[in-house]
């Protein structure tokens, strides 16, 4: 007995170790990459320079004429892109995480429910109506929580205790319905400019999203969403058990699906109504993480938001830099994470057989 009692106790030293060390990583690599695409665009930015902004920023001191125009350049254009896609990267994969835990199933994504056919069908429907980008926002938001609230009220009412398999099934049939919309709004689009626009929204973008206001938005819902994912963590830890497990653990089980697919959809419909759809960032990132540091959701969490964010800036970095062009960051996510995924599932497959 005392054998393995030690045994357990050293596989969680050895995953809180390694929990340490990939967070130490990434916030790293966060800091590394962030400095890198802040000092390289189309006319580049000396590094000292943008330390020199930084600390003038920070002290509310004027800044010199010699460097207004890398003021420009790095704090009002190229600094809120990168926080807004470490803001969406790191939702997104908080979000996926949440979800595969609730379904215990490392295949889910954060769309699974709908909120991303309903966002799109809201944004479709503003676009096509001819409304702000504001209200483009607004309206994606409202359907993609619309449209989850739909998928657990059906649910929750025909469920009768297998509620998680009734929801996956309803969230299929809603994304369905939302996506058949979508294309009839498409189809019946005015004039060839509406119907790019649509499109180019869809593909996911942050090329018109970063400013420090769309930054401090969804920084608010991203905290809002992220805050109390984290106050249930060892909760969630408790469902990998099992529903009746958990409810001898004195967990309410009811209670805490809501609280999590209510938190994950806010962090999911956000990311979606201000950059469009942004696919595989959900799936990928927390399987991988989960791969380092095991399935305790106290480094999970971290570690999925820290890995999504770099994930997303990398990915960002190499449209606006690298690529003749800028093109749409979801493209470029989906390119990326299918074959990536791909090998991590034969690698899986393998230890499995």
């Amino acid at each position: 007995m005392s054998a393995i009692i030690d045994q357990t106790e050293s596989r969680a030293s050895l995953e809180r170790r390694r929990g340490f060390a990939l967070l130490s990583a990434l916030a790293l690599g966060l800091i590394a990459l962030t400095l890198f695409g802040a000092a390289n665009g189309r006319a580049d930015t000396p590094l000292a320079d943008i330390i020199e902004l930084l600390r003038l920023r920070a002290v509310g001191e004027e800044t010199p004429k010699s460097l207004r125009l890398a003021l420009v350049a790095v704090w009002d254009i190229r600094l809120p892109r990168i926080a807004m896609a470490i803001l969406v990267g790191g939702a997104l994969s908080v979000s996926g995480a949440v979800y595969q835990g609730l379904f215990r199933n490392p295949m889910v994504a954060p769309d699974i429910l709908g909120v991303s056919s309903g966002a799109g069908v809201g944004a479709t429907l503003a676009i096509a109506l001819g409304f702000p980008s504001p209200v483009v926002h607004i309206f994606a938001f409202s359907f993609g929580m619309g449209a989850v609230a739909l998928v657990v009220a059906i649910s929750l009412a025909a469920g009768r205790g297998r509620s998680l398999v009734v929801m996956i099934l309803v969230g299929v049939v809603v994304s369905s319905l939302f996506g058949a919309l979508g294309s009839l709004i498409k189809f019946l689009a005015s004039d060839d400019d509406t119907l790019a626009t649509i499109v180019l929204w869809l593909m996911g973008s942050f090329a018109k999203t970063g400013s420090w206001t769309n930054v401090l938005i969804l920084l608010g819902v991203t905290a809002a969403g992220f805050g109390p994912l984290l106050l249930v963590r060892w909760r969630m830890n408790a469902l990998a058990f099992g529903e009746e497990e958990a409810k001898a653990m004195g967990v309410n089980v009811l209670r805490l699906r809501l609280v999590i697919v209510t938190c994950a959809t806010l962090l999911t419909a956000s990311s979606v109504a201000i950059c469009g759809l942004i696919g595989w960032v959900g799936l990928l990132i927390p399987h991988l993480c989960r791969f380092v540091v095991g399935p305790n959701f106290q480094i999970l969490l971290p570690a999925s938001l820290l890995a999504g964010g770099l994930f997303m800036l990398g990915v960002d970095s190499l449209v606006r830099l690298a690529l003749p062009g800028e093109l749409p960051v979801g493209v470029v996510t989906s390119l990326a994470g299918a074959p990536l995924f791909i090998y991590v599932l034969c690698r899986s497959a393998k230890r499995w057989s």
